[in-house]
Formats: C-alpha cells, sequence, structure tokens
C-alpha cells in the first residue's frame, strides 16, 4: 500500500488539553477497509516526540482510543485506555451491575461471566492476601501490588478500592497515581480516619468536611499532572458517623470539587437512597449491594435504576462463596472422601479457565523445527534410571528413525469399584499406596504416593517389592476406614521399606 501521510498537530478543547497526531491516508488504487470510513485515524501520544511550547498550566491527557493505523499492508487498532472505556459505561443507559473481585483469577472469572467492568474489594483483599479483616491492616503497597496484577489478568475496566487515600491529601495525590501506573480505571476514596474500617462495621468515624473536600481536590489535581482520565469515585461514611444530611451535604460538596461518581454507604433504607440520588443530579451514582446482611436494603438492579442509580457493587459474593466451597471441601476431605465432582470445575474446565488452551495455541505460533531425536527406553536399577545396552546401540546409529512409542497397559486392580462401578470414587480407586523408603543412615531415600488401584511398576520403584502379593495385602484392607500400613521391613541393603494404604 503507498501511502503519502499528511501530519496535522491538533490539541482538542476540553477539561483536560489533549495532544494528538492526526494521519490522513491517501491511498492509490487500494480498496478501502471496512473499519477505514472515517477517512483518518487518530493516535494519542503519552509525550510528544518533539519539542512544543504550550500555555502555563496546560496538561496533556493521554487517552487511547480506538484507531486505525496503517503500515504497509498491514492494519492495526489500538485499544482505548481503561478509564475511557469507564466513562462510555457511565455515558449508556440503564444501572450496570460490578461484581468486586479480590485477586487475578477472580477478576478473570467475572470478565469470562459477561460483566462490562468490577471493582476490588478491600474488605476482600485484606482477606484473602492477609487472612485479616478490613480494618486498616492492609497498606497502599498491597493494594496497588494487588490491583497491577488484577488490571493485567483482564480487558474490562476495574476501579480500585483506594480506602482513605492512607493519608493526608499528599499521600491521596500518591494514591492515585499509583492506581493510573497499576491500570485502574478509576478510584474510590471515602473520608473515614485512620485506621479505616468496612463502612457496615461499627464505630466509623470521619474527618472533617474541609479535609474530605480536600482529598477529592488533591484527587483531581494528581489526576491532572498524571495527564490521565481515571475515574474519581467520591465516597463518603458519614451516614453512619453522622448523620443523613451530613453525609448529603458531602456528596454535593464533593461534586463541586471534580468527583465524576458520588457513592454514601451503608444508606439504612430506600427513602435515604432515594434522597441522595436527587443531589447533583448531573453527577452518576454508586449503590453498594453489601450481601449477608449489611445496612443498606439489597435491591434488583430495576429498583436501583429507578432510584436513580448508575453504578452498583456487589462487594461480598466472590470471597463469601469462596470461603463456603473451601470450607466443604476442607470437611469432605478430612471425613476422607474428596469433593463431589458437581461442586467443582473438571480439570478441563480449569483449565480452559486459567488459559492453558489459548496457550497452547499461541505456542505453536513460535514452534522451531528440530532434529529427529531418537526416543530413549529406559530400564530400572535400585532406586535410579540407567541407559539399557540397546539405548546405547540406537546411539550409535547415526540412521534417523521415527520415534518409538511403548503403550504400556497397567496391572489394574479390579475390586472395589474398579470394574465401572456408579460410584467412581468408592472403594480403592479413592485410596492412595504411599511408599517410604529410610536408609541406613537415618536419612529418608524415597517417599511417593501412587493411586491404589494401579500396580504395575511398583516393584520397578522398589525391587524389594518383588515377590510380594500386594493384592491380597489390599484385599484384606480395602474395606478398613482410615490409614494402615500394609508392610513394614528391612532389605538387604538394610534400608527400612514401609508401605502405608491411606
Amino acid at each position: 500500500m503507498n501511502l503519502q501521510p499528511q501530519i496535522q498537530l491538533q490539541v482538542a478543547s476540553g477539561r483536560d488539553q489533549t495532544l494528538c497526531l492526526r494521519f490522513l491516508h491517501h491511498r492509490q488504487h487500494q480498496p478501502r477497509p471496512p473499519f477505514s470510513s472515517f477517512g483518518s485515524s487518530q493516535l494519542l501520544l503519552q509525550q510528544p516526540p518533539f519539542p512544543l511550547s504550550r500555555k502555563p498550566n496546560t496538561h496533556y491527557r493521554s487517552v487511547l482510543r480506538t484507531v486505525s493505523v496503517y503500515s504497509g499492508d498491514t492494519d492495526y487498532v489500538a485499544a482505548e485506555s481503561p478509564a475511557k472505556t469507564l466513562r462510555r459505561i457511565l455515558d449508556s443507559p440503564g444501572v450496570h451491575q460490578g461484581p468486586a473481585c479480590f485477586d487475578a483469577l477472580s477478576a478473570k472469572l467475572v470478565e469470562r461471566a459477561g460483566f462490562q467492568y468490577c471493582f476490588t474489594s478491600g474488605f476482600s483483599i485484606s482477606a484473602a492476601r492477609l487472612g485479616l479483616p478490613d480494618t486498616g491492616f492492609i497498606s497502599y503497597g498491597e493494594m496497588v501490588e494487588q490491583g497491577q496484577q488484577i488490571t493485567q489478568a483482564v480487558s474490562i475496566p476495574v476501579i480500585g478500592d483506594g480506602d482513605n487515600g492512607y493519608g493526608n491529601a499528599m499521600n491521596v495525590k500518591r494514591t492515585v497515581k499509583g492506581y493510573i501506573r497499576a491500570g485502574f480505571a478509576g478510584i474510590i476514596l471515602e473520608d473515614q480516619v485512620s485506621p479505616k474500617a468496612c463502612g457496615h462495621t461499627r464505630g466509623r468515624k470521619v474527618v472533617s468536611r474541609e479535609e474530605a473536600v480536600m482529598r477529592i481536590k488533591a484527587a483531581v489535581d494528581a489526576r491532572k499532572e498524571s495527564g490521565s482520565d481515571i475515574v474519581i469515585v467520591a465516597r463518603s461514611d458519614s451516614r453512619q458517623a453522622v448523620s443523613l444530611d451530613e453525609a448529603l451535604w458531602r456528596t454535593r460538596a464533593f461534586a463541586d470539587a471534580g468527583a465524576d461518581v458520588l457513592f454514601v454507604d451503608a444508606l439504612a433504607s430506600k427513602e435515604e437512597m432515594r434522597a441522595f440520588c436527587e443531589t447533583s443530579l448531573l453527577v452518576p451514582k454508586m449503590a453498594n449491594m453489601l450481601e449477608g446482611g449489611g445496612k443498606t436494603p439489597i435491591l434488583t438492579p430495576l429498583e436501583l435504576e429507578a432510584v436513580g442509580y448508575k453504578l452498583v457493587a456487589y462487594p461480598l459474593s466472590l470471597i463469601g462463596v469462596s470461603i463456603q466451597a473451601m470450607q466443604d471441601s476442607l470437611n469432605a476431605i478430612r471425613s476422607g472422601r474428596i469433593p463431589s465432582p458437581g461442586s467443582m470445575p473438571s480439570f478441563e474446565e480449569i483449565k480452559e479457565i486459567l488459559g492453558f488452551n489459548s496457550y497452547y495455541e499461541e505456542e505453536k505460533r513460535y514452534a522451531v523445527r528440530s532434529s529427529q531425536l531418537s526416543s530413549q527406553r529406559v530400564s530400572s536399577s535400585l532406586y535410579g534410571i540407567q541407559p539399557t545396552s540397546q539405548d546405547r546401540a540406537e546411539q550409535r546409529d547415526p540412521s534417523p528413525q521415527d520415534p518409538i512409542v511403548e503403550v504400556v497397559t497397567p496391572d489394574v486392580y479390579n475390586n472395589y469399584g474398579a470394574d465401572g462401578s456408579s460410584d467412581p470414587f468408592s472403594g480403592i480407586w479413592s485410596r492412595t499406596l504411599r511408599i517410604k523408603i529410610t536408609g541406613r543412615d537415618g536419612f529418608e531415600k524415597l517417599d511417593v504416593r501412587i493411586p491404589a488401584g494401579f500396580l504395575e511398576g511398583i516393584t520397578n520403584i522398589v525391587p524389594a517389592l518383588g515377590g510380594v502379593n500386594i493384592k491380597a495385602l489390599l484385599d484384606d484392607a480395602a474395606d478398613e476406614v482410615g490409614g494402615k500400613i500394609l508392610l513394614d521391613f528391612n532389605d538387604t541393603m538394610g534400608d527400612r521399606i514401609q508401605v502405608f494404604l491411606e
């Protein structure tokens, strides 16, 4: 494609001045790609590539929009920034649900479920990362690190829980800039004192009106200084700490200070929620549906939209069901069972969720040819592996050959459910053989576990077990609950060999 680009420097108007380069492409006898109907493309730069004079106090905002960039015969599309995507969501009709995640995996699950965005929950991150209550233990650095792992795991915008900014107005500026670098699309900042805590717990205290407003002003300044468009969600906990009137006054002041979204936590009734939504009508409102018994009534999305909300957070659903599922699984294991198949995804489903299949597909793009290697068959020696004489002969033969694939059909113990019983975890197939070898010097040489249903190869692992009727020992012990030692003896070398049925 023969392109003769004309470059125009353009500074767009708006709250933050935006520097961009506009490329006008003149195509000669080339069909127009379907997505290039605008006739030009914009590439927004974080920093100008050349010296540029500008007026004092003018800030250039680095927002990446979805654009087309042409290079030869290749078309590239750059994605818009997370903050820009979140602002599109705020501008779209209806109420938008956002579950709260606490790590990269939970964020990926939110995205796979089809949600447009998500929150991080300081409550849940403190629980998952520290195993501690949300009472001010977790630090700014830990929240930023966790947030960066979350934002890198997903393509949807993430609104980060910035707590109370971790200090005074200067700390708030540092927090906002750190969350921007971590890739957050938005940040929630509250007016609690330090140490802060969950807004639905007792003993909430807030800073003065002046300090609360100054935190939001500092956040807005940090956004401008960073050249970002991060969405600032201003939260007040003064409903429980002081009164509803105080909370409404503060949210109006937050809007005047430049907040993009307003949020009052722990409102106690639908009437209070409606009164809040009737303040600062042009600024979107956020609701917090604390599951399991918070102070705010749980409303449906349609009810929340009718009241006047734009965003709704579900802070405890993911961490709550995770705790319950882990407790159920641990109880099953402790009682000698494993979690039932219906209570957890299959191994294939887990691999799909984590991206194994996508990894394998992408890996093929970087595959390289390698010379054929003859397969190496091995034989077992006492507690070790050595090449056979046939292997050494094959290594001396330089002629290429197809790899040798040896299929071994193991000797399967067919009693107690191994013959296709309806319960795949019944009987001996839910048990494990543990083989432990301790040397004469007292040091452990081997400690392995294998499924009790597979008996082929035990003598390859421990030649001293040759001639022992393991099947008969399993017949005698299969119905016993709990662990049992099947063998305990010293071999000719003085090593102690123990076989347990677990």
